[in-house]
């Protein structure tokens, strides 16, 4: 953790240096809370550098493991197959997020396509999503709730880790938001997951020069591989239920947006000042910082809980 911190620490540094150099700078919503305007050109997909250091640490952990011999899924014990799981998911959710901040930096420098449209992202998230479910079902825990069955867990699961990466997306926003809240919900599982405490690691790095005010912001390729972690170790850990409650920011992330555009289309009203609900809050008056720590408090309780609720203990 501490190693995947500092290469992360490193390579986001050299990425925002080249990022300046560059011009790969953030445009601001014009619409949004004044207080942004300022961040105009900030850089940003900075998730690709601290995902960089998640993996390269990892494939080092793998290579230093005296026990890891094998090149079949099957023969790796129960252990390292949920570890190889969570971290291909990662990777699988973390490049379709590179695919769309590398085409958000492009349209910007040379214009094209602008970003990867949601009828094309989410059915790459669904396989993805499909894919892991398929071979976590068996490894699936459920401290909480009964299985559902084979079919029953890979539904579960797939809606889990595809919820989770879009949750976690739509919590970026605010300097040190994301980055805070998955801590957080990721916090129970360091001494149970490599790939959890590496990707701690990671984001650790990566905070150094994402707290306010920014020097870089994360991008989607950060929050997607981070959403798939968290969604990862909840299921093949503790148990996929507990998902929602320990992330009941992501989740209400995700559902000021659905409701906000369903009201509009069906009413022509916002519900919202603005969405995702972190901006709502910022134009009510709640400066960012504010809105940042009261929403990491309130992941802290909702992840307290949800231990709580698994182990028994309150």
């Amino acid at each position: 953790m501490i190693l995947t911190a500092l290469l992360s620490w490193v390579l986001v540094g050299f990425f925002i240096h080249a990022s300046k150099l560059r011009g790969w700078g953030q445009p601001i919503r014009k619409d949004g809370p004044q207080t942004h305007l300022q961040k105009e050109g900030t850089p940003t997909g900075g998730g690709v550098a601290f995902v960089l250091a998640f993996v390269l640490v990892w494939l080092g952990y793998l290579l230093s493991r005296g026990d890891f011999s094998s090149t079949v899924f099957s023969h790796f014990t129960a252990g390292w197959q949920k570890e190889i799981l969570i971290v291909l998911a990662a990777l699988g959710m973390g490049l379709i997020g590179f695919a769309d901040d590398f085409l958000k930096i492009r349209s910007r420098m040379v214009g094209g396509k602008k970003e990867l449209l949601a009828r094309e992202k989410f059915p790459l998230q669904v396989l993805v999503g499909v894919l892991f479910a398929f071979f976590a079902a068996p490894l699936a825990s459920h401290s909480v709730l009964p299985s559902l069955g084979h079919v029953g867990d890979i539904i579960l699961s797939t809606l889990v880790m595809v919820a989770a990466v879009n949750a976690f997306n739509f919590t970026d926003g605010l300097d040190g938001l994301l980055g805070g809240v998955a801590l957080i919900v990721l916090l129970p599982f360091l001494a149970v997951s490599p790939a959890a405490a590496l990707m701690m690691g990671a984001i650790l790095g990566f905070m150094w020069y994402n707290a306010h005010p920014a020097r870089v912001f994360m991008g989607d390729m950060g929050s997607h591989a981070i959403g798939a972690v968290a969604a990862g170790v909840y299921v093949l850990y503790a148990d996929a239920w507990l998902m929602p409650i320990a992330a009941l920011i992501p989740v209400v992330a995700v559902l000021s947006v659905i409701i906000q555009v369903a009201s509009f289309k069906l009413t022509g009203k916002r519900v919202f000042k603005m969405s995702p609900i972190q901006h709502h809050f910022e134009l009510s008056g709640w400066k960012e910082t504010q809105v940042t720590v009261r929403f990491w408090v309130v992941t802290a309780v909702a992840t307290a809980l949800a231990w709580g609720l698994m182990t028994g203990h309150w």
